[in-house]
């Protein structure tokens, strides 16, 4: 069996664990979407940059209820999560031309949830050779653009998606 080791991930696992409250409350809370790097409100749930990304264009979807799992939401929150993971795709797949997607949630600690108490969905974009040799050798990542770059370039697409209203809805 084959190991990955991800040593970059461990400085943010501990600084997750000692935070106090929740980063995607806090974020919420923070009412102001760039600082935040949230793209996108949705009426249930949001898209927000991971902060520490594996790729650059690392989404999360989360709901605004702080909740642990999504099992415990209305289908109407659930469909709508799905519906902006399928948003994230079309708009992650226009800006970047990933070659595939990582995508899923980590429900629990012993799951590997860095944030327990709030469910998210991760969407990653993937390219052949992404993770190579940097971060297990020297222990060091290389993103090619930083997380407000990366803001920059996919808020206009995603702010285009809150003008369009979803089919049958009436406004």
């Amino acid at each position: 069996m084959d190991y990955i080791s991800a040593p970059w991930r461990e400085e943010y696992i501990k600084k997750v664990y000692r935070m106090k409250g929740c980063i995607f409350c806090r974020a919420l809370k923070l009412n102001d979407d760039r600082r935040a790097h949230i793209l996108f409100r949705g009426r249930h749930n949001f898209i927000i940059l991971n902060k520490f990304p594996y790729t650059p264009g690392h989404l999360m979807i989360a709901p605004f209820r702080h909740i642990a799992s999504i099992d415990g939401v209305s289908k109407e929150v659930s469909d709508e999560l799905a519906d902006l993971f399928k948003m994230s795709l079309r708009i992650l797949k226009k800006r970047y031309r990933p070659q595939g997607f990582n995508a899923g949630m980590n429900l629990g600690q012993s799951a590997g949830a860095g944030v327990v108490g709030h469910y998210h969905l991760h969407v990653i974009p993937r390219w052949p050779g992404d993770s190579n040799f940097m971060p297990l050798v020297s222990q060091t990542r290389v993103l090619i653009e930083d997380l407000l770059g990366t803001y920059e370039r996919l808020y206009p697409l995603f702010r285009r998606h809150r003008k369009k209203k979803p089919k049958g809805e009436k406004r």
